[in-house]
Order: C-alpha cells, then sequence, then structure tokens
C-alpha cells in the first residue's frame, strides 16, 4: 500500500482528528530513512526505474571504489536492502503499508555483489528503448493484448544471455512496431520464470493470443531469430494486377480500409520483399499492403503515371483516375519505420461522440472512449489507431469526448482530465475508468478485462452508503503502483463473484471527502461494505486472495476469542482436541501482515486443528495475565495428556500459512503404522488389507517435510486403506527389494485377492488430499470390475 503521507499536498485535507493517527502511521513508516528516498525514486516509480535508479547508485556507493571509506560497506547495505524490497511486489506492498515494521520476519541479508557485476551483467535491457521489460504484474496482459511478442528469458548471471544481448537489441531495432520484443529478467521474476517453466537461459519464446507459446530452438544470429519470429506474422502481402487492381481499390471503400502499394519499375529503388512484409505487420488491420510489378503491368503503370518505381497509399474511397483529387499520397521513402509513421497520420481519427448521443450510444454498445479538453488535446498517439483492429473481437467501438464542450456530462462522470474508459454496453452508469500506463498493450488488456468484469467507478452518487447488497470497494489513488497492480486482480475476482458481491473502485484524489469521511490512511484500501458491517482486506493483491478473504468472511476459519471463550474452548479443551491460537495486537504491522496466512492456514487444518485470535489491545490484562510478552504470539496447546506441555510456541522464521501449518501438524497423534521388514511381509503383501506406504529415510528433508501431510492421509482414508511407514535407512533391504529409488517415495498396495506384489503401485504425488482422491478412484474401479464379474458368473 501506498501511505497518504507521501502526498503531502493532500494531508491538509484531513479532519483534525485524523490528524494524530497520521502523526502515528509517519513515525511508524518513517523511523529510518525512506526507502524511496535512498534510491532516489518517487512512489510511482515502476520497476525498470528502480532497477535504473539503483545501478546509478551501486555503481557510484559500491565499496569496490570507495575503499578508503570506513562507512562504505554499511551505507552500500542500505541501498541494497531498499532495492531488493521494493523490486519484490509483495514485500513493496508490505513496506508501503507497514513500513520496515512489516518487514521484521523477512530476512536482511548482508550480501552483495561486486562492482563489476552491477556495471556489466545488472539491468541488461533497461536502457534500450525497443525491448519492453516486463515484470509480473504486466505480463499476462501483455502477451494476451493480441499483439505478437518475441520474450527473452534471461539472468543477469548468464553468460550466453549476455552473448546474446547485442544481436536481441539488433533485432528489436530491426523488428520495432511488426512484433513486440520483450525480456524478462528471471533473476528479479522468479516465480513468473517457475510458472512459464523456464528452466535454462536464454529461453526465447513467441507468445500470441490464441496460440500456444512456442520455443526457439535454433542458432542465436539476428537472420535466424528475424526467420523464425517473422513466420509467425500472419499478414500478407498482396500481389496486384490489371485483373484485381481496380476491384481492391473499389472495395476498400466498403471495408473502411485503404491499401499500401509498392509499384516496383525498372527505374529507381523497389521496397524489398522483407521491407513490404514488415509494413504488412506494422499495419495489420488497418491498412491492406499490395505490391505490383510495372514490368509486366506497364499499361497500368503508365495509366497511374508511375514511371519509376514508388510506393502510394490509398485511402479507402481514392479515385484512381485523379490520384490528386481522390486522396492518394506517394512516399519518396524506404525505410519501414517512416513509411509507418506517415501513413498513420494520414488514417482517420476516432469518432468523436456529441453529448446529444452520448447516453443512447453508450446503452446500445461497448466503448472505448478517450476524454479530451479541447481540440489541442494531443493525449492520443497515432499507435492508438491499431485499437479498432484489437478489440473488433470483443465488439468494443473506440471513440472520443470533448469535456470542454459538455463539462457537465465529465464532471457527472468525475472525468477532471484527459483519460479513458470503458463503458460496458448498459449506459453511463456502468463504466470504468483506466488508470495504467498509457500504452497500447496495457490498453487492450484493460479494454477486454473490464467489459468482461463487474468492477465500476464510483463516486458520491452512487457510492453503496445504505445498499442492502453487500459491496466491496477499493479507495485508491492513481499515483500508487501497488493501487495499479491490483486492480486487474480486482476484475478477476469479481467475474467469479458476480451476483454475489458488487464490486467498485474509488478515486481519493478526487473524492478526498468521501475517503477521509471513511478515515482511508492509506492505498490502497480494500473493504467489504455488509450493511453495517465493514471489513477491511489485508491479504495480497491477488483475485485468489481476495475469493479466499470473501469464503472466509462467510465461513469465519478462525475463531475470536474472549477471556471466556478461551477457558471454555481451549482451557477446557476435550482430550483429543488440538488448538492454534494467535495473541495479535491490531496496531502491529507483523500481526497485520500474518492475519491473511492465518486464515489460510486456518481453512487447511480445519477439521484436524481448531485456530483462534486474541486481541490483546482489546483484552491487555488477560494477554498479560497469560505471559505474552511480543506480539504476534502463535501458540499450540496439544492434546491433553499428563505429561503433554501446557502449550508450544512458534519460533520460526518463516510465517506463512504453508510453514505454520507444517509446524502444527507435527503435534498430530500418529495414525500411520510404523513396519519392519516381518510386519511389512506379513501385513501388507499377505494380508488382506490395501495398504498405502511411505518409504522414507530420517535424514532426508523431504521427508520430514511430508511426514505431516502423510498424517493427513491416514486420517482421509482411514477405514478404507490402512497407511504405514517404512525406515529405509534401518530396513534397507526391504526398500531395495520393493525397488525404492527415492525418498520419500508412496505406493499403494490394494488387496485383490491373491498375496500383493512387492513392488506396487506407484503414486506420483506428494499433496495429501490428490494422494487421497486417487485412492479413492482406484477403490472404486476396483468395486466396479468386482461387480461386473459377479454379474457375468450369474
Amino acid at each position: 500500500m501506498e501511505l497518504l503521507a507521501s502526498k503531502g499536498d493532500y494531508i491538509r485535507y484531513f479532519k483534525r482528528p485524523l490528524l494524530l493517527v497520521l502523526v502515528c502511521v509517519i513515525v511508524l513508516v518513517c523511523t529510518d530513512q525512506d526507502y524511496y528516498s535512498l534510491l532516489g525514486v518517487s512512489k510511482e516509480a515502476s520497476s525498470r526505474e528502480i532497477r535504473q535508479a539503483f545501478k546509478k547508485l551501486a555503481l557510484k556507493l559500491h565499496p569496490d571504489k570507495n575503499q578508503n571509506d570506513p562507512n562504505a560497506h554499511d551505507n552500500f547495505l542500505k541501498i541494497n536492502r531498499a532495492y531488493e524490497v521494493l523490486k519484490d511486489e509483495d514485500l513493496r506492498k508490505k513496506y508501503d503499508k507497514y513500513g520496515e515494521k512489516g518487514l521484521e520476519d523477512q530476512q536482511q541479508g548482508g550480501r552483495y555483489e561486486s562492482w563489476h557485476f552491477y556495471r556489466y551483467d545488472f539491468g541488461i535491457y533497461d536502457d534500450d528503448p525497443e525491448i519492453i521489460t516486463l515484470d509480473r504484474g504486466e505480463f499476462d496482459a501483455a502477451v494476451n493484448s493480441g499483439e505478437l511478442w518475441f520474450v527473452n528469458f534471461y539472468s543477469p548471471r548468464c553468460s550466453h544471455c549476455h552473448d546474446l544481448a547485442p544481436t536481441w537489441r539488433e533485432f528489436a531495432k530491426e523488428l520495432d512496431g511488426v512484433i513486440r520484443i520483450g525480456a524478462v529478467n528471471c533473476g528479479d521474476n522468479r516465480m513468473l520464470c517457475r510458472i512459464k517453466g523456464i528452466n535454462s537461459y536464454p529461453s526465447l519464446y513467441v507468445f500470441k493470443t490464441g496460440m500456444q507459446p512456442v520455443k526457439y530452438y535454433g542458432d542465436r544470429s539476428k537472420e535466424s531469430l528475424k526467420n523464425f519470429a517473422m513466420q509467425y506474422v500472419t499478414s500478407t502481402v498482396t500481389e496486384l494486377w490489371a485483373g484485381n487492381f481496380v476491384s481492391a481499390i473499389e472495395t476498400s471503400f466498403a471495408s473502411g480500409v485503404g491499401w499500401l502499394i509498392t509499384f516496383c519499375a525498372e527505374r529507381g529503388d523497389c521496397l524489398s520483399y522483407q521491407t513490404r512484409l514488415k509494413l504488412a505487420g506494422m499495419l495489420e488491420g488497418l491498412v491492406n499492403v499490395g505490391w505490383m510489378d510495372c514490368g509486366t503491368q506497364g499499361e497500368l503503370c503508365d495509366n497511374l503515371d508511375v514511371s519509376s518505381s514508388t510506393t502510394a497509399y490509398f485511402p479507402p474511397g481514392a479515385t484512381i483516375n485523379n490520384k490528386e483529387k481522390g486522396g492518394v499520397l506517394f512516399l519518396n521513402s524506404l525505410d519501414a519505420r517512416e513509411i509507418y509513421q506517415e501513413v498513420m497520420q494520414h488514417l482517420p481519427d476516432f469518432e468523436i461522440i456529441s453529448a446529444a448521443s452520448l447516453e443512447d450510444r453508450l446503452a446500445h454498445h461497448r466503448w472505448l472512449l478517450f476524454f479530451q479538453f479541447g481540440e489541442g488535446d494531443k493525449s492520443n498517439v497515432q499507435e492508438f489507431k491499431k485499437l479498432k483492429f484489437l478489440l473488433k473481437d470483443e465488439h468494443i467501438q473506440v471513440g472520443k469526448f470533448d469535456c470542454l464542450s459538455s463539462p457537465t456530462v465529465c464532471n457527472k462522470l468525475y472525468v477532471y482530465q484527459p483519460c479513458l474508459a470503458v463503458f460496458k454496453g448498459k449506459g453511463t452508469g456502468d463504466y470504468e475508468i483506466h488508470h495504467g500506463k498509457k500504452i497500447l498493450y496495457d490498453i487492450v488488456a484493460f479494454a477486454k478485462e473490464s467489459v468482461n468484469s463487474h468492477v465500476i467507478t464510483l463516486g458520491p452518487q452512487n457510492f453503496p452508503d445504505k445498499d442492502k447488497e453487500p459491496w466491496l470497494v477499493d479507495f485508491f489513488a492513481p499515483w500508487c503502483p501497488p493501487c495499479r497492480a491490483l486492480l486487474p486482480e480486482l476484475r478477476k475476482a469479481s467475474k467469479h463473484l458476480y451476483g454475489q458481491l458488487k464490486f467498485g473502485t474509488l478515486d481519493c484524489t478526487v473524492h478526498e471527502g468521501l475517503c477521509n469521511m471513511h478515515n482511508i490512511r492509506a492505498y490502497p484500501t480494500t473493504v467489504v461494505f455488509n450493511q453495517s458491517d465493514v471489513h477491511e482486506y489485508e491479504g495480497h493483491h491477488s483475485a485468489e486472495q481476495i475469493l479466499e478473504f470473501i469464503e472466509d468472511l462467510r465461513n469465519p476459519s478462525v475463531v475470536s476469542l474472549t477471556p471466556e471463550t478461551f477457558a471454555e474452548l481451549v482451557q477446557r479443551r476435550k482430550q483429543e482436541e488440538i488448538w492454534m491460537v494467535d495473541f495479535y495486537a491490531p496496531w502491529c504491522g507483523p500481526c497485520q501482515a500474518l492475519m491473511p496466512e492465518w486464515k489460510k492456514m486456518a481453512r487447511m487444518l480445519n477439521g484436524l486443528i481448531s485456530v483462534g485470535s486474541v486481541d490483546c489491545q482489546k483484552y491487555y490484562s488477560f494477554c498479560h495475565q497469560e505471559s505474552v510478552r511480543g506480539y504476534p504470539e502463535i501458540r499450540l496447546f496439544p492434546q491433553k495428556s499428563n505429561t503433554a506441555h501446557q502449550y508450544y510456541s512458534y519460533n520460526g522464521w518463516h510465517r506463512d500459512a504453508y510453514s505454520l501449518r507444517g509446524w502444527a501438524l507435527g503435534y498430530l497423534p500418529q495414525v500411520s503404522v510404523d513396519l519392519t521388514p516381518q510386519s511389512f511381509t506379513e501385513k501388507v503383501l499377505n494380508g488382506k488389507d490395501h495398504w498405502v506406504i511411505d518409504f522414507y529415510a530420517p535424514w532426508c528433508g523431504p521427508c520430514q517435510n511430508f511426514a505431516p501431510e502423510f498424517e493427513i492421509l491416514a486420517r482421509a482414508v482411514k477405514g478404507k486403506v490402512k497407511a504405514g511407514k517404512v525406515d529405509c535407512q534401518a530396513y534397507g533391504h526391504t526398500c531395495q527389494t520393493a525397488d525404492i529409488r527415492a525418498y520419500p517415495t508412496v505406493k499403494f498396495y490394494p488387496y485383490q485377492g491373491t498375496k500383493k506384489s512387492v513392488l506396487g503401485e506407484y503414486i506420483d504425488s506428494r499433496d495429501a488430499k490428490g494422494i487421497a482422491d486417487l485412492l479413492n478412484e482406484k477403490l472404486e474401479a476396483m468395486e466396479n470390475k468386482g461387480k461386473r464379474k459377479k454379474s457375468r458368473n450369474k
């Protein structure tokens, strides 16, 4: 989140009672020098800008270059820490909301690279304008925009990646405008690269909507890369002659798509085939590209007064007999980029919608509207003319509206500066303003997502103060990067909860009074209003986490404990019952960061361990009585026994849901059976029960992590399948006989009327639920097979 304090201009508008709260927030965040100030960037800075700023400082302040400065090491650690936090989307969100307090459970790290690394290996493509460096938050929007992308997944430590870099730059310059050339730094985007299955560097992939990603395996020369990429450019160059030329020009009026034609004569230079193909890709959907051989079509070229090689643009409805009157544009350049720019300037601009027809037109069609303030507003770029083509499959029309001609309309829509918005075909009441980057692929992604989602822009007139239906409202500021990253996730979540929960966004830079009224102190603040109940969302900014939060509101996974219910449910718990309790304070940053993970863990432990929380601000005396000395304090109360501890405290480094779950499951009593070679033979191989076996070694880390998962499995299949464990360090011969080659290995030994094979059936999973589902499927198949056999015998 972004603290409001970062926009000092807005603080003076706050009401006096809120000033004390704001001062507390500022003190919490600014105890050390602000990370953004350390790097010399604004809070709106993109990942690329943060990398560039850090690199500049690293080269200047690195200890290798300041060996006489005793403080050089400590000074460099500060900027390195700032960079490590701000480059990571999740850490940046925690820092923006809680300051360094929110990072207390994150490893500080005291290592950094040599000066040589930052000079030659760091941020390879950050200074190349033709290459778009993609991060996790923008990757999907880019490659699903409908444009053709060729992406280089690289690692800054990979020598082959550095060898490729000069070629990749030349390649990007040559195909700029035809194909989007991207780069993903897998050192900074490990999760993205892991999800995409990138396991070697550099890995080069072509992406296009509706097509599976295609990996490039050829040699890394510029020509080979170009030939590979161009085969995915679906645009074509049409050869024209007397038989089809006239009809092509005449039908362009009906289609609204003109022609760019290269006439190749004996005199002068003719555009090469590659240049023509390049132009076809650059102008795809906007202009048809063709060529004519004046050597074979001499009469037609003479009629057109073409005596030497040239290229001409024939707009829709051009008159062949009177080229000047028909608006035919002759181009003297042989450079694809220059020709492209000149043709784009001559393409018609978007239709301007009048105030009188606005409501009716927005009620019957989906629209992407550019709001401008006067004819002199130059907010559009020529490339945006591609929007009509890229959005036609979504049936989205593109137009303009001049706010100076009708300020009342724009005021009603809360539009006070040039912007663009999507209207979803239901009039002016159902729309969403774009707050992302003003670049083509981001606008296309926004438009496609917005028309198919259920998020609307809110203001005082439609804010759900007394609405009977539940609403999720996102209070945000357009200048805040985490706010912009959250918006696409809200759209995804809204599609899953359509009809159950309404979604809206409120721009606090426009509606300051409304945000002050709801005590909004940081951006983004996401709140669920359910009549009189108000719930603030504290989780990660992902659709999955938002859906989990909503599900938790419906079916709470964590019990809010009072001193009385703590005594009743925890202290006087049943003999076999286990509880986990989080003692927290609402003002504590690490407690707030823990809460979504705590709820997620509770859902994962449902039915196995009860989970609760105690508010130590509300029940301070009780927490003091229970010897709670710091927050958050996580305690596990095990099954009751004469020798059991009263509770166990969690002292682990990581406080994510999976780490906490793994720790808790270790206190569950064992349900599985420890087997010896003798009992394995007697009970498993010769017995009449179904068995699932975990073959493990005590020293094996993955085996230790899997052990609690196997106990969950044992509980899940209890009564149907027996669960056993074999120690392969103690009983190596048994494991060797069973053909165990790695630890842990899970095998299923079903009883089918005869002695079982010692090899069993290998199960390729380490997930308790997945294994349980697989075993149930196998048992059902065996049962159906037995029924069919009995039926045949009868």
